[in-house]
């Protein structure tokens, strides 16, 4: 029977820390300084531009190998 005791006030104790951890989380969150929606374009168009780059120097290293090694092989 003292068990059931026990559980009973756990449940309670857990319920209340999960609230005091969202009431934190929240409080933080109120704190952040979120980007305008000016520097999320500009940011965005940034990795675009990036990853564009990127990917045609990859693109034109592949290319290059491909062709030399045909060259050598073939």
């Amino acid at each position: 029977m003292a068990k059931a005791t026990t559980e009973t006030n756990k449940k309670p104790a857990k319920f209340a820390s999960i609230m005091n951890f969202i009431r934190e989380a929240k409080a933080e969150l109120k704190k952040v300084t979120w980007p305008t929606r000016r520097q999320i374009w500009y940011w965005t168009l940034v990795v675009i531009v990036f990853t564009l780059c990127v990917s045609l120097y990859l693109g034109l290293i592949d290319f290059l190998l491909a062709w030399l090694f045909s060259a050598l092989l073939g």
